[in-house]
């Protein structure tokens, strides 16, 4: 895909996890996710790569609320392993043979699209978030009800604990992801190369 439905355009939820599900019908065995966000984490600097082990979901609402369609999962699903370790140790080995720096850590949701408030930074970082962003929560949720692994990767496009000389502007965020997508692109390129051969199962 190129791209995907924000929730702050106005979409609903069903139509931004929509392409999941179909992909899913269709056959994928790896959801590889890909976002900008704003770094929470102070050892994180701009233009860093930071792979997702978990998220929080500040959105204030769900993509499986509502009837649960059975033929992709169950009503209530475990969603502790989203974030699959099998391929989170594949792209760490791609990462150390292609010599990308790599950061790992935890991923907040909200909607946007207002950048945050200085209290809501300092609240998401003490709460133990890494980066914080307006997407992906919605799509890694819907592959987890489905057993779907998830491999999900924020390129940190501005500091929001760095000492702020002017406001964060959407063009500046969008010009740091384009220079970071060549190395993104290598990683994703040798963990695609590994998927020759995938495990039985993968260890919570």
């Amino acid at each position: 895909m190129e791209g995907r439905f924000h929730i702050y355009e106005g979409h609903p939820l069903d139509l931004i996890t929509l392409p999941i599900r179909l992909m899913k019908a269709l056959g994928i065995e790896l959801l590889i996710l890909t976002n900008a966000s704003g770094g929470l984490n102070p050892d994180f600097a701009t233009g860093d790569i930071m792979m997702l082990t978990d998220h929080m979901n500040f959105m204030g609402t769900n993509p499986l609320i509502g009837p649960n369609d059975e033929r992709f999962g169950p009503r209530f699903p475990d969603i502790t392993g989203t974030y699959s370790s099998h391929w989170r140790s594949v792209a760490s080995r791609v990462a150390e043979r292609e010599s990308i720096p790599l950061r790992q850590g935890v991923y907040v949701a909200v909607t946007g699209p207002n950048y945050e408030t200085k209290a809501e930074i300092r609240f998401f970082r003490m709460a133990g978030a890494d980066v914080i962003g307006m997407s992906t929560v919605p799509e890694a949720l819907v592959a987890a009800h489905a057993s779907l692994p998830v491999l999900a990767f924020s390129v940190v496009t501005n500091e929001c604990l760095a000492p702020v000389t002017a406001p964060v502007r959407g063009e500046d965020v969008i010009a740091v992801a384009n220079a970071a997508a060549v190395r993104l692109q290598s990683l994703i390129l040798g963990v695609l190369a590994e998927m020759d051969s995938p495990p039985a199962t993968d260890p919570m």
